[in-house]
């Protein structure tokens, strides 16, 4: 009631028919000209005409005193029937002759009789010359005719009417019992006055007093009283039954706003992790050591395992909330929503497959790198082996070739001299191929781009300036004692042979222990078996185990040699005991001493042992890598095919025609949960592909799976579930929203799938012209093309089955349109074509109300108030249809 109560005033105006006609109006316009009225009446009647033509007069900023004469020259009476009316009237003569006066209340009179009035015994003469009864009378029939007439309740008379509305209203309320317009209490009434005019804008048109104390009062007057009642009453409905569809309509929109603000956020932050990302998976920038690509392999493993697949499911409920907000969009007569620049779903899906593209390769390349810096880090170790070796080899040569000896030597010294520098050029020999081969090392190296290859270019510099040298030196000192040779006689012939058998088996020794402590790589057992490396004072093809064995079986023919060279050193012994000599027997020869050929040889004989150790180790950790290889492949073997049969499986769900669409929901329900329950053998698998990264094993002969294929399976697999769960949702919205039976349903879908002749979710243009045939359409060229903008906006050439249940349900639709939600702001403006803030903060709930006032543009027509909002244009752009 209080609400009601707070409803302002709606003016109505009435357009009579001339030929109407009711009892209770020829009774009226019988009009007595000189029948007095009874004097309580007559008051009653001056109180309430003059308070209702007041209640309109001040719209127009005036008002009346005196009835009968403020009436007189037809210029307030006019302007009245202006107000009541809502229409102009001639102007009226502005003198103040009779005459002038006569013509405007003639004006009046003609404009009341135009709207079929019919009055009777009333003249402009008697108006202007103050006729209380006159001027009461065509009041009364101006109250008459735009207040009460219009009255109507189970078509009963106006006055039958108004006195049925009074006893429907009160009817809840005990001890009422309205049977006429004449009686009522004193103190409910002055109540009922008081609180009409503070709060229905009804003005106190009668005091109680002037009904309790009249023995019946006034009848015009009380109907005219409860007729303000009656339109108060009927405009305060009518305006909560426009705000009620306003609030619906704006909480539609309030929601679907939401929404759009939720993808855009969801969008944006997507988008800036695959900015970020792609970067980071583009640069093949590779690092200088084994460790940083190490690192740069476990980052890329925690991005695929932990930062990726969330955002896979991001991707994925953001098509989805996509979707399900443009399917609310289409139910509720929205237009499409259309994100940010840069924000589609395709804007998405591109940035996406860029992602992927970075992606793709990345992990081979890291793994192709760590192949690389491992051989160069073998390369660069074999090479620091053999420049060491070298080196402790060039050690003291330049001083030994730089020395001037032979000056000073007898001939038996510069035989021996010449004989050991022969040695040596021996020596000098065997060790080029050494310096060629560290030579070639540190070429890799720089053709493979060590990082240290700097130092290693310094060095290997350094050795083949030292070599350069060297042949010069040795040239020098061979030309020196060539000279001197003639001066020389004799030579010990065995000391000489000694250094010429010595020096190559030598040479042989420090070679053999340079090979027993060679370093290999090998990936498989078959390669340790038959080998990928050879030993180098070997010939090609000789392999690991197989180079090894072959070794050994020289080992007792080294032994006779070695043998045989001791012989010769014990044979010089020999002579100089039975020649007793005395002096310290040196072999001029030669620096090499049967110590250094004892001890090298034992050397040789601990470094075969140990060979054979290292070569049963790798044996050992190949064997290991080949389980890691099966145990991987039984796992892979089983995963593969199960993602592929629940694949077919959600195929077949999707495209089930007979059951209803919350069977199909429970069966994806299904299968999405063994779906999860699933992801613990995928993460196990996860785990022993790490295993066999970690332990560098780069193939599996054993699977056609890798954990590529398993990874893109998943994914995949957990996407489709996903978009089919959603299409299946939506299918059910669309039905719901649009009152589909389920018969229906499976009729549209057997209409689909039969037309679908490629069997891919889609039609394309002809088949989707034969089956709208088949359904009876009559299709002519700009017919079908109409047709097709609404199915097919983006000129794809298909038909999606979503676009196919949107056709068949869009012309019958019952939707809120525009012009429903113009015509309800229009009853709470009153008729105005804008409305003002504080109307809508009355007629509203403050949340709507705010929404409004703050997107409803101001109206620019002509004569509105400051401030006043242009409805009009907001609700045409609430469905698209401006842009607003």
């Amino acid at each position: 009631m209080t609400q009601m109560m707070m409803m302002t005033q709606v003016e109505t105006t009435v357009h009579y028919d001339n030929g109407y006609e009711d009892e209770y109006m020829m009774q009226e316009d019988e009009w007595d000209r000189d029948m007095l009225l009874d004097p309580a009446w007559e008051q009653q009647q001056r109180k309430t005409f003059t308070a209702w033509c007041n209640s309109h007069l001040r719209k127009a900023g005036t008002q009346i005193e005196n009835i009968e004469e403020d009436f007189r020259n037809g210029l307030k009476l006019m302007l009245l029937l202006e107000v009541i009316s809502g229409e102009r009237l001639p102007k009226p003569d502005r003198g103040k002759m009779r005459f002038h006066k006569i013509a405007n209340v003639n004006k009046a009179l003609d404009f009341i009789t135009s709207k079929g009035v019919k009055l009777v015994s009333i003249g402009a003469e008697e108006i202007v010359d103050g006729n209380v009864k006159m001027t009461l009378g065509m009041i009364w029939t101006i109250i008459l005719r735009f207040a009460i007439q219009d009255i109507s309740v189970e078509e009963t008379s106006a006055k039958e009417g108004l006195l049925l509305w009074c006893q429907r209203k009160t009817a809840p309320y005990r001890n009422v019992n309205v049977q006429n317009f004449h009686d009522d209490p004193l103190g409910n009434l002055n109540l009922a006055f008081d609180i009409a005019e503070k709060h229905l804008d009804i003005p106190k048109m009668l005091d109680a007093e002037d009904i309790i104390n009249t023995p019946k009062p006034d009848e015009r007057a009380i109907m005219t009283y409860v007729s303000c009642f009656y339109h108060a009453f009927a405009g305060a409905e009518q305006a909560e039954t426009a705000a009620n569809r306003i609030c619906k309509v704006l909480g539609v929109n309030q929601e679907n706003e939401k929404l759009m603000e939720e993808y855009e956020r969801l969008a944006s932050e997507l988008l800036e992790w695959i900015r970020r990302t792609t970067p980071w998976l583009e640069n093949r920038t590779p690092e200088k050591t084994m460790a940083e690509m190490q690192r740069k392999l476990e980052d890329f493993r925690d991005y695929r395992r932990q930062h990726k697949p969330p955002k896979v499911q991001e991707k994925c409920q953001l098509e989805i909330n996509f979707n399900t907000l443009q399917t609310k969009l289409r139910i509720s007569n929205r237009p499409a929503f259309m994100p940010s620049e840069g924000k589609m779903v395709s804007d998405i899906a591109s940035a996406w497959q860029g992602l992927e593209q970075a992606e793709k390769g990345y992990e081979e390349w890291l793994l192709t790198e760590i192949r690389r810096l491992e051989r160069l880090d073998h390369l660069a170790e074999k090479f620091r082996q053999k420049a060491t070796n070298h080196e402790n080899w060039a050690s003291g040569k330049e001083a030994f070739l730089s020395q001037k000896d032979y000056e000073t030597a007898t001939l038996i010294e510069i035989r021996a001299l010449l004989r050991k520098h022969e040695a040596f050029e021996s020596d000098l020999a065997a060790h080029q191929d050494r310096v060629e081969q560290i030579a070639a090392i540190a070429q890799e190296l720089n053709e493979l781009d060590y990082h240290d290859v700097a130092a290693v270019n310094q060095r290997c510099q350094s050795i083949c300036d030292m070599w350069d040298k060297l042949g010069t030196l040795t040239q020098k000192r061979r030309e020196s004692l060539e000279r001197t040779e003639k001066l020389l006689e004799t030579i010990d012939q065995l000391f000489l042979e000694f250094s010429k058998r010595s020096a190559p088996f030598n040479n042989w020794m420090e070679g053999a222990m340079e090979d027993l402590q060679d370093m290999f790589i090998v990936h498989t057992i078959e390669e340790v078996q038959v080998g990928i490396t050879t030993l180098l004072h070997l010939t090609n093809s000789t392999f690991l185990i197989a180079a090894h064995d072959q070794f050994k079986a020289t080992l007792p023919e080294a032994d006779a040699e070695r043998q045989a060279i001791l012989g010769i050193q014990n044979e010089v012994q020999k002579i100089s005991q039975s020649y007793g000599i005395k002096a310290n027997i040196i072999n001029p020869y030669s620096t090499i001493t049967t110590e250094e050929l004892l001890n090298k040889w034992e050397k040789v004989k601990k470094l075969v042992p140990q060979r054979d150790g290292a070569l049963q180790e790798e044996m050992a950790r190949q064997h290991a890598h080949e389980r890691l290889r099966r145990q991987f492949a039984a796992q892979a073997n089983l995963i593969g095919p199960w993602i592929q049969t629940r694949m077919e499986e959600i195929g077949r769900c999707s495209l089930e025609i007979g059951g209803a669409l919350e069977d199909q929901m429970t069966q994806l329900k299904q299968c999405e949960h063994v779906i999860v329950a699933y992801k613990p053998n995928i993460d196990k698998l996860e785990g022993d592909h790490q295993l066999i990264q970690e332990s560098l094993v780069f193939d599996n002969k054993h699977t056609n799976y890798t954990m590529e294929h398993i990874r893109v399976g998943w994914e995949l697999l957990l996407t489709t579930i996903a978009r089919t769960i959603n299409e299946i949702e939506t299918q059910i919205l669309t039905r719901d929203a649009k009152g589909i039976s389920q018969q229906q349903m499976n009729e549209f879908r057997s209409s689909f799938t039969h037309f679908d002749r490629k069997k891919n979710g889609a039609m394309d243009t002809d088949d989707f012209r034969a089956c709208l045939i088949s359904m009876g359409y009559d299709l002519g060229e700009a017919e079908f093309a109409r047709i097709m903008m609404l199915v097919d906006p983006n000129n794809t050439g298909i038909v999606s089955f979503q676009s196919f249940i949107d056709f068949m349900t869009r012309e019958t639709a019952d939707t809120d349109t525009a012009e429903q939600v113009v015509a309800s702001f229009r009853i709470l403006a009153a008729d105005k074509p804008y409305i003002l803030v504080d109307e809508l903060r009355r007629e509203l709930p403050p949340e709507q109300a705010e929404y409004c006032i703050m997107r409803m543009p101001l109206y620019t027509g002509h004569g509105a108030p400051p401030g006043a909002l242009d409805y009009t244009a907001f609700s045409t752009a609430l469905y698209g249809e401006s842009d607003l």
